[in-house]
C-alpha cells in the first residue's frame, strides 16, 4: 500500500451523500483494489441481501441461552436496533454505502479487501473489559434512547455528525460515559482497521470506513511503530482482577450447603427446614416465571429446577424457564427488525425477543429474592441460631 495514494473516505453507515460519495470516488480513480470495513460475515449478508437471497428468518435463542450468549446477543441486537432506527428516520438502509462500494467494485471488476475485525470477538472484547457499573450505566444509557426517555429531541443530521469537529466531540463524550466499550469499539478498531490497510499490497487503494474511525485510523498510518500486533486484537481475553461479586453470589450457596450439615451432625432434624427451602425456592421460581408472562411450561420448569440452581451457583433457573419459553415463541430477524418499530409497551409485550428474556430475567429476581431474603430469614438464620444455642441467648 502506498501512503501517497491511499484515500480513506469517512462514512456514516446510513448516510445518501456516503453512498454517492463512495461510488463517485471508486468510479473517479479507478482503485487498485478497495477495502471495505467489513468482516467476512457481515459481507456474506450484504451479499446475499444484493442477490435476493432469503436467509434463515429463525433465530436459535435456546442456542444462544445454552452457549451462555445472552449478553453477546443483547449488545449485537442493540447496536443493530439503533443503526436500523436511525435508517428508518432517514430513509437510509444501515450499510447502504458498503453496497454502493461493492457494486462499483463488481462493475469495474476492482477486487474487494475485508479489513475489520469479526463482529462477535469485537463485542465480547467490550463486555469482558466492562465492569460491573460500567454495564450498567450503558444499560440504563440504551433504555433510555430504546423508550424515548432522553431529553435529545433534534432532528437527526447525519452530514453534521460526519464533520470532524462533531466526530471529536462525540468521541469524546463516548469515551468519558463508557470508556471500557470506547477502547474496543473504537481505538481497538482504529489499529485494527489500520493494520489491515497496511498489509494490501497493491498500490492505488480506496478505503472506505466510517467517519469516526478515520481519524485514529490515519494516526496510525502516519505513525506504524505505534501500531500493536493484530493477533493480540483477535484474542478473547478472560476479565483481569478479581470477581468479588462472583465469588460473593458462589459463598451463599455454600454457606446454605454448610449451615445445612452443622445443623445435621448436631443433631438437629433439618426434615422440616428442607422442605422450607425446596417450597420456597420452586414457588419463587414459579411466580417470578409467571409474573414475567411466561407459560405455564415454563414457569413450572423455573420453579422446579430453582432449588438445584440456588445450590449450583454456575446454574440460573431463567435460562430453563427461558429455553422452554424459546420452544413455543419462535425468535426471527423480524422481531429484531421490528424493534425500530416499537412505539408503546404493547408493541414491546408482543414482541418475542423481548418476552423471552423477560422470562429470563423475571425467573431470576424470584429465586434470587428467594436467596438473599426469604430463605435466609425463614430457613437459614433459625437454622444458624439453633446449631450454636442462639435460641436460648435470644430467650435470656
Amino acid at each position: 500500500m502506498n501512503r501517497e495514494l491511499l484515500t480513506i473516505i469517512g462514512t456514516a453507515h446510513v448516510s445518501e451523500e456516503s453512498v454517492n460519495e463512495v461510488k463517485d470516488a471508486i468510479y473517479e480513480q479507478h482503485p487498485d483494489i478497495v477495502a471495505i470495513e467489513l468482516d467476512r460475515g457481515r459481507y456474506a449478508k450484504i451479499k446475499n441481501k444484493m442477490m435476493g437471497i432469503e436467509e434463515d428468518d429463525e433465530i436459535s435463542v435456546t442456542r444462544i441461552i445454552k452457549e451462555n450468549k445472552v449478553g453477546l446477543f443483547l449488545v449485537n441486537t442493540l447496536l443493530g436496533y439503533f443503526q436500523s432506527k436511525i435508517g428508518d428516520e432517514v430513509n437510509v438502509d444501515p450499510g447502504s454505502e458498503m453496497i454502493g462500494a461493492i457494486e462499483a467494485c463488481e462493475d469495474l471488476n476492482i477486487p474487494i479487501a475485508l479489513i475489520d475485525r469479526e463482529i462477535n470477538i469485537t463485542l465480547q472484547r467490550a463486555l469482558n473489559k466492562m465492569g460491573f457499573m460500567e454495564k450498567a450505566k450503558f444499560a440504563y444509557g440504551l433504555l433510555l434512547s430504546i423508550f424515548g426517555l432522553d431529553d435529545d429531541e433534534d432532528d437527526i443530521d447525519i452530514e453534521e455528525l460526519k464533520k470532524s469537529e462533531t466526530i471529536d466531540d462525540m468521541m469524546e463524550i463516548f469515551k468519558d460515559e463508557a470508556p471500557s466499550v470506547y477502547e474496543v469499539l473504537v481505538h481497538e478498531r482504529d489499529a485494527y482497521l489500520a493494520g489491515r490497510i497496511m498489509q494490501i499490497p497493491h498500490e492505488k487503494v480506496i478505503a472506505v470506513v466510517g467517519a469516526g474511525h478515520r481519524p485514529g485510523i490515519e494516526k496510525y498510518l502516519d505513525n506504524p511503530e505505534t501500531l500493536p500486533d493484530l493477533r493480540d486484537l483477535e484474542v478473547i481475553n478472560e476479565k483481569k482482577g478479581i470477581p468479588w461479586l462472583k465469588i460473593l453470589i458462589a459463598m451463599i450457596p455454600i454457606l446454605f450447603v454448610v449451615i445445612f450439615f452443622l445443623a445435621f451432625f448436631n443433631g438437629i432434624n433439618i426434615t422440616g427446614n428442607i422442605y422450607e427451602f425446596i417450597v420456597i425456592s420452586m414457588l419463587m421460581g414459579f411466580i417470578g416465571s409467571i409474573l414475567s408472562g411466561s407459560k405455564i411450561q415454563s414457569a413450572i420448569v423455573g420453579g422446579v429446577v430453582a432449588p438445584l440452581t440456588i445450590i449450583h451457583p454456575l446454574l440460573a433457573a431463567g435460562w430453563f424457564s427461558g429455553l422452554t419459553e424459546a420452544k413455543f415463541r419462535k425468535v426471527r430477524n423480524s422481531d429484531i427488525k421490528n424493534l425500530t418499530k416499537i412505539e408503546s409497551l404493547r408493541d414491546l409485550w408482543n414482541n418475542n425477543i423481548f418476552r423471552i428474556l423477560l422470562v429470563v430475567i423475571g425467573t431470576n429476581l424470584g429465586v434470587s429474592l428467594a436467596t438473599l431474603v426469604i430463605l435466609p430469614s425463614k430457613v437459614f438464620i433459625p437454622l444458624f441460631m439453633k446449631i450454636f444455642g442462639g435460641w436460648k441467648i435470644f430467650y435470656i
